[in-house]
């Protein structure tokens, strides 16, 4: 553990995305971070653009509580409990206040009958009554300002316990009280150490017991702050929390253990506001399986989301996912504590061949960059190590100068070079007194350097001196006990400081006012209604988005009057309401290239669809586009997040080579660009096997036009999909070939 211590657009792109009414990014981020206070500052669907910040203060310090239901006789519960709570206000220096109907005194303390009739008001009430409905309204009454509920029976039980919460949560909001649960716990009111220095961590979980794992890093000395228990978050929730640690000047990192989001949009904002600090948020989600997000949704009766949006979320305001409590831990406690750093270049230092090689294997396929030392920087390090061995990186020095002088120089020396931003020595075991005299070395070094030094100390006993005292016991090494832990840590560590220092948060440039676009899209919606191919192609047209040229005809005579207008060759598709997949059913023509084939093309549409009865509103002529790359775009409803935009490969395999990425709006230019790179077929967009490149640049814009609709239409546009979406040659643009929208 460690101890204390973007491109802008052409100017062609620039004007096609003004002109849809997507605004680009500033030339100079403003890192301000307000709050939503006027109707400036909400998003074109009327969604707030920037996140509220409760001021809990006074919930994690108060100066006076009240405990309703504390008792003092042996064997219940809540004597348990209030003991534990009385330790906890003489530790923060606040006035406890037994509440209880039937008794006069608790522990010695004045018990009062209810909370009205306190002496004072009080800043906390922790309730520890079976229901707290009944008691909600009391508090409003006597102004307190926050209130924890530990009762369970809610909404992790299922529909009556859901019907149970929703009363909870309305009694809350009308007494303007702030409440913690239920389904809580006493983990806010732990015992933390005050006696370490360097930045904290602050931990949010839902789960009381899945945060002890980063509790007990304050026995390896490293410092945290607060911790919030949220339960079933019928009102604060993990929003709350992270928009508040975001701007405590103690935190170094957020920790989360999150079972499920309350809302969507509230995480998105306060992710936002910690991007905007500065200060990593690391989270375990869980809910990467169908299996674990039904475990979830018992436990604290929270949404999980689809697994891939809320990843794709996470990524875009950089909340850095990790799987295991141990990396929580670990990468939690890097990201506090160390400095930024000075190049990102890992150079892996260890005393045994193996074990670099192993150690480099795991880092490059983790992406990290290793790069190789200098000509010069390796000759100097041949001064001390056998010319025999490599030293280009990994350096391996074959274990003996370890034991001597020469063991500080090879760590400086590698130090030194200006392409290292960290370097790593992996220790598979002890073996004093060397590795005794390698851990000193690698302290001393620490402590000099402004570049970061990590070591992974692999013996399972743990209770060696040299890294119980000398590693654990440096205020500038990062210490950990696998490869594994270290790779995700430094690679979370490099990867945030990138993110930080480009960051623009993009609810800054999201659209305030309907553009003309919506304007004429909303007369082309029909509500609860999948929208035909002709309708759809009308309402990405009124968007900007580019159609080929077509006509609808509802004759053959029509139709090669149309042909000639459109152009031979041409293709020719039965167009109705609620059909998809025409393909399959035989309802597509390509390749046409007279007016006989338009005339037996268009009998055979019409007696198919006949014949299998679908409704028509007529056949559409359209010009064939053949040179391209086929992509998909679309946008879809998350239950947790709302609207969402995909794009991917296209064409008749979609649904098989499901290579896709998916957004939350709003989002940049940036990021759209980003999920082209994150596809398994992007090679296909630069051009393969003689093709040339595709207008990558035209593909964004679409990607922007999208996003556009996602915002304005919001909820009344269920579910649109573009494709195949025909991406030409760079700079010919990009062509909607089919489309289907359904309005909600």
């Amino acid at each position: 553990m460690l101890g204390s211590t973007h491109g802008t657009l052409t100017t062609d792109l620039r004007a096609r995305v003004v002109a849809c009414g997507v605004v680009p990014h500033a030339a100079v981020h403003d890192t301000a971070t307000p709050t939503a206070t006027s109707a400036g500052d909400l998003d074109v669907s009327g969604r707030p653009l920037y996140a509220d910040v409760p001021d809990l203060d006074r919930f994690f310090r108060p100066q006076s509580v009240a405990v309703v239901g504390a008792s003092d006789a042996e064997g219940r519960p809540n004597t348990g409990i209030t003991r534990q709570l009385m330790a906890w206000a003489e530790r923060v220096g606040a006035r406890l206040h037994p509440v209880h109907p039937t008794r006069e005194s608790v522990f010695g303390l004045p018990c009062f009958p209810s909370v009205g009739e306190l002496p004072e008001q009080v800043d906390l009430a922790v309730l520890l009554v079976a229901d707290p409905v009944p008691v909600i309204a009391e508090l409003g009454e006597a102004k307190v300002r926050f209130a924890v509920a530990f009762a369970s029976g809610f909404a992790e039980t299922g529909e009556a316990g859901a019907v149970a919460q929703t009363r909870l949560a309305a009694a809350v909001e009308r007494s303007g009280v702030r409440l913690l649960g239920p389904n809580t716990n006493l983990n806010a009111f732990e015992r933390f150490r005050d006696d370490l220095d360097g930045p904290a961590i602050a931990l949010i979980t839902q789960s009381g017991h899945q945060g002890r794992p980063v509790h007990a890093l304050q026995d390896l000395g490293i410092r945290l702050s607060h911790w919030a228990p949220t339960g079933n978050e019928a009102d604060l929730e993990t929003a709350d929390f992270i928009s508040y640690f975001a701007q405590r000047p103690e935190v170094g990192a957020i920790a989360c253990y999150v079972e499920g989001l309350k809302d969507g949009r509230s995480f998105l904002l306060a992710a936002d506001r910690a991007a905007r600090a500065g200060v990593p948020v690391v989270a375990v989600k869980v809910g990467r399986t169908e299996r674990g997000a039904r475990t979830a949704a018992s436990h604290t009766g929270k949404l999980t989301g689809a697994d891939d949006v809320v990843d794709a979320a996470m990524r875009q305001f950089g909340v850095i996912r990790v799987d295991g409590l141990d990396e929580l831990q670990d990468t939690a406690a890097l990201l506090a504590r160390a400095r930024k750093p000075v190049a990102d270049g890992v150079v892996v230092y260890s005393i045994s061949g193996g074990t670099g090689a192993h150690f480099a294997d795991l880092a490059t396929a983790a992406g990290l960059r290793l790069p190789e030392l200098s000509a010069a920087r390796q000759a100097e390090l041949h001064t001390w190590i056998p010319e025999y061995l490599s030293v280009a990186n990994p350096v391996d020095n074959g274990g003996h100068p370890v034991g001597d002088w020469r063991g500080r120089k090879i760590i400086d020396a590698i130090l030194a070079d200006p392409a290292v931003g960290v370097l790593v020595c992996p220790i598979t075991g002890p073996f004093p007194p060397m590795s005794d005299r390698l851990a000193q070395d690698l302290a001393d070094a620490a402590e000099a350097t402004d570049k970061l030094v990590c070591v992974v100390w692999g013996s399972p006993v743990g209770t060696e001196a040299a890294y119980r005292e000398t590693l654990l016991g440096s205020s500038r090494v990062a210490t950990f006990r696998t490869f594994g832990n270290c790779v995700s840590a430094v690679r979370a560590y490099l990867a945030h400081h990138r993110f930080a220092s480009s960051y623009r948060s993009p609810f800054d440039e999201a659209p305030r006012t309907p553009s003309p676009s919506f304007r004429k899209a909303q007369a082309l919606m029909r509500p609860g209604e999948q929208l035909s191919e002709h309708a759809a192609k009308q309402l990405l047209r009124a968007y900007g988005i580019r159609v080929p040229r077509e006509q609808l005809v509802t004759s053959a005579a029509a139709a090669v009057r149309a042909a000639g207008l459109v152009g031979y060759p041409v293709v020719m598709k039965a167009s109705g309401p609620r059909l998809a997949h025409k393909s399959e059913l035989g309802l597509v023509k390509v390749g046409l290239t007279s007016a006989s084939q338009i005339r037996d093309a268009y009998r055979e549409l019409t007696d198919i669809a006949r014949y299998e009865g679908i409704e028509l509103d007529g056949v559409l002529v359209c010009q064939m586009v053949e040179r391209g790359v086929e992509m998909m775009a679309g946008v879809t409803q998350d239950a947790l997040f709302g609207p969402t935009v995909t794009v991917g490969l296209g064409g008749v395999l979609v649904e098989v080579l499901r290579d896709a990425t998916v957004r939350v709006p709003p989002f940049g230019e940036d990021q759209a660009r980003t999920m082209l790179t994150e596809l398994r077929g992007h090679a296909l967009l630069e051009g393969v096997r003689g093709a040339p490149a595709a207008d990558v640049d035209a593909l964004v814009e679409v990607v922007l036009r999208v996003q556009r609709m996602a915002l304005e239409l919001g909820d009344s546009l269920s579910e649109l999909d573009i494709n195949p979406l025909m991406v030409l040659p760079r700079g010919q643009g990009a062509v909607a070939l089919d489309a289907l929208a359904v309005c909600r």
